[in-house]
């Protein structure tokens, strides 16, 4: 995907600063723009993508729609992308707008790389070195080149979020496991890592056994990724870049047994009073311990006087948002715990026209992945031979999880 120009307007649709790249679109079609967008505002049709005749019109604040991501970039530079951080800094975004593109295709998109050669101080832009750095030439644009660590290791977070939809009568509506695999490497030179999964397609390309593989959906890679050869035989090949970044990102569409469940009984007593009562079960493996729950239970808009009794951690009434919030440290697998609310409430008969939203649940249970993905291996190959040691982290937290009651 290439751009033939880029604009970047005022509020009013005034043009800011504009870079033409290939000079095959008329430049007054950016007046276009502008009219197009107030009239898809006006009917709620907002889209990143509009056309005026022969010309597209992608809107660069939609970084997916965006050949390159220019907000990012300019935001990581001036902090806050507003029209005064765009004049006072003109030279700048003409720099990085060349940068960022050749001839309208994306070159250089990483702002670290960016920011070794056009550097900024105050409205002024300085730089650094006539020298281009072996970044930009190399085809690894993502990592510099020299770099040394005393001790080299690369740490690898296998991160998983739950999500469930669990309906009044207690039946799982909906739930999915969006998965993200976080690297933190320091590691000297320019090495060559290959990661292996647990991956079922590989497990049936190679004829190894199914059982303990996983069907991964949606996979998105980070650019550094050899994906012609992911596409070829499933090996995850790439030279990795420095520091922190998200090497991969997944889906598991599978049924999901919800690691936390609760059941909820409310008492009302009519002109008086409401009583809760929540109980809460880790339905996970007894050597796991899920941290920092929070249990959110929503109670009636007029409640007031509030006492509870926890069996496990501690309860307090956040009244701006019309819930009973059940915090518990530590959750060990296969535990029961209890926690009774009291409320004053002077008009249950408004509260039977409120309905109630669901019960949310946060929480985290480390050393544990719900969907059993393994890194199988880290290969580190450099050219200067060192060891290094890689580092695997798994955790499963809570996404959009979400118990409805009857009560």
């Amino acid at each position: 995907m290439s751009a033939s120009a880029v604009f970047v307007l005022d509020l009013k649709g005034k043009v800011l600063i504009c870079r033409n790249y290939k000079g095959d679109v008329d430049m007054s079609e950016i007046d276009h723009f502008f009219s197009l967008l107030m009239l898809q505002e006006e009917e709620g049709l907002v889209c990143p993508v509009m056309s005026h005749g022969n010309a597209l019109n992608v809107t660069l604040r939609n970084e997916r729609a965006s050949p390159v991501p220019c907000v990012q970039v300019f935001t990581e530079y001036f902090k806050e992308l507003e029209e005064e951080s765009i004049q006072d800094n003109f030279v700048v975004v003409y720099e990085l707008l060349d940068e960022l593109m050749d001839f309208g295709f994306p070159q250089t998109t990483d702002s670290k790389i960016l920011q070794e050669y056009i550097t900024q101080k105050g409205n002024k832009l300085e730089v650094a070195k006539t020298k281009v750095p072996t970044t930009v030439t190399n085809a690894v644009s993502w990592r510099s080149e020299g770099i040394k660590y005393k001790k080299n290791e690369v740490f690898i977070d296998v991160i998983e979020s739950i999500n469930v939809l669990v309906n009044a009568n207690g039946s799982v509506m909906s739930s999915d496991i969006v998965g993200s695999i976080k690297l933190k490497t320091m590691l000297s030179g320019m090495p060559e890592l290959r990661l292996g999964l647990n991956d079922r397609m590989l497990f049936a390309l190679t004829g190894r056994d199914k059982g303990k593989s996983v069907a991964m959906e949606d996979v998105k890679f980070h650019q550094c990724v050899r994906l012609s050869r992911f596409e070829s035989d499933r090996t995850i090949s790439f030279i990795p870049p420095d520091g922190e970044s998200e090497l991969m990102s997944y889906r598991i569409n599978t049924h999901v047994k919800p690691l936390i469940w609760i059941e909820s009984v409310i008492e009302k007593f009519s002109h008086s009073r409401v009583e809760i009562m929540v109980k809460a079960k880790g339905q996970f493996k007894k050597q796991s311990v899920a941290n920092n729950v929070e249990i959110h239970v929503p109670v009636p808009s007029d409640a007031d006087s509030p006492k509870f009794k926890t069996s496990t951690g501690h309860a307090k009434y956040v009244p701006e948002k019309n819930l009973v919030v059940w915090s518990i440290k530590s959750f060990p697998g296969g535990k029961e715990l209890l926690m009774r609310a009291h409320f004053g409430l002077p008009s249950v008969e408004n509260h039977e026209l409120e309905g109630r939203p669901p019960i949310t649940v946060r929480f985290e249970i480390p050393y544990f992945t719900v969907s059993g993905i393994q890194v199988r291996y880290m290969k580190i190959i450099e050219k200067s031979g060192y060891q290094a040691l890689p580092w695997v982290r798994y955790i499963t937290q809570s996404g959009d999880y979400q118990l409805r009651t009857n009560s």
